[in-house]
């Protein structure tokens, strides 16, 4: 496990102390998008095709505060967007890490070259460097040659002085599970705490919709990359039972709630992948009046192929405190990489939009690819 113990104490500690107080639904990862402006353009992204009205917009110090303090995660992803284009970035984090928040700065590391003398290395402060796989794969993901080398540069400098350092991987069509492999063993040989990894999620205002994976490939190819990553010691900064999600032994519902997004127009419903949702006004308004079981898995049609983390990790650590013993056996053994895969959630999905879902009887052919098993819906 690459998260170290102080921070692994601290998350449970606070996911501890939310059980006992039986609230049930909790944050775990604020995730902060203070404004929509990036330097790069993506294929895969939906956070850049907006007006210049609203890329020009941005969350001041005093928002970023409130946002932490009003919804209490131990835990603070800085995204965008590109954040270091934000004026105040450097004056944020310092008051996450006053507050002795874990705080992920994620960055396509463009500019961490020149702003890396405004942060000081703590505990409390990871650069979490977004790379796509190996040179090629990243630059055409990101559509800018020489964008992979600048950021090994950058990692290099970092370490050398001292900060964690992460790296952000999205998989996309066209994998090749030896590809990953491969860039897996160069993050490990460079050095990096860990890798966070997860299939794309298909952005519905992404400037290309053929580069998303769809579930059934995601499964394979996470179990095709787990084969191959036996005994290399590759460190991920994911729960094991995510890991074991991504390889389709794990049924799951997301749990949206556990990674709550503040940007530029408030509180994001449901989540941080959604978008022509709504918002809310306030992080409680956000728990209390967003119609969550709209959302997920087998119910809205636009989660269908849905297995990012930002969903389904609070759902892993929230199934690793009620099964530790299955917890501890899927990270002393690695996800399981053959066998059948663990049924998907047996909904049908009613005429329109945001229909509300017909739950399947058990045995009824839905078309789906293992519909065995009594459903049931987690909201």
């Amino acid at each position: 496990m690459a998260v170290p113990l102080i921070q692994q104490y601290r998350v449970g500690r606070y996911i501890v102390g939310q059980k006992l107080k039986g609230v049930k639904r909790y944050p775990l990862v604020l995730m902060l998008e203070p404004l929509f402006r990036c330097n790069l353009a993506c294929a895969g992204c939906g956070k850049i095709d907006y007006p210049d009205s609203i890329l020009d917009k941005r969350l001041s110090i005093e928002d970023c505060m409130a946002a932490i303090d009003e919804c209490g995660a131990p835990i603070v992803s800085i995204a965008g967007g590109e954040p270091l284009i934000h004026k105040d970035m450097r004056e944020i984090v310092q008051g996450y890490v006053d507050r002795k928040k874990f705080v992920y700065l994620c960055t396509n590391a463009l500019l961490l070259d020149r702003k890396m003398d405004e942060y000081e290395p703590s505990p409390y402060l990871t650069f979490s460097i977004h790379l796509d796989g190996n040179r090629d794969r990243h630059d055409a993901s990101v559509c800018r040659d020489g964008v992979y080398d600048k950021c090994v540069e950058v990692i290099e400098k970092a370490l050398k002085r001292g900060f964690r350092v992460t790296v952000n991987c999205t998989l996309f069509q066209g994998e090749a599970p030896e590809e990953v492999a491969s860039f897996m063993d160069a993050m490990m040989k460079l050095g990096v705490e860990g890798v966070t990894i997860s299939p794309g999620y298909s952005y519905e205002r992404a400037p290309r919709q053929d580069v998303f994976l769809k579930r059934t490939s995601s499964k394979q190819l996470f179990r095709d990359i787990f084969k191959l990553g036996a005994g290399r010691q590759w460190r991920f900064n994911q729960s094991s039972l995510y890991l074991d999600f991504l390889a389709g032994n794990q049924t799951y519902h997301c749990t949206p709630w556990g990674n709550p997004t503040r940007n530029v127009f408030g509180w994001q419903k449901p989540c941080y992948l959604l978008v022509g949702e709504g918002y809310a006004t306030s992080f409680k308004s956000l728990i209390d009046d967003t119609p969550w079981e709209k959302y997920g898995t087998g119910v809205n049609p636009k989660c269908s192929d849905c297995m990012v983390h930002c969903g389904y990790e609070a759902t892993a650590v929230n199934d690793t405190f009620r099964s530790p013993l299955k917890a501890l056996k899927t990270f002393l053994s690695g996800p399981r990489t053959n066998g059948p895969m663990a049924p998907e959630v047996p909904f049908h999905y009613e005429d329109g939009p945001l229909a509300r879902p017909r739950l399947v009887a058990s045995g009824e052919t839905t078309g789906a690819s293992c519909n065995s098993g009594s459903a049931k819906r987690v909201a």
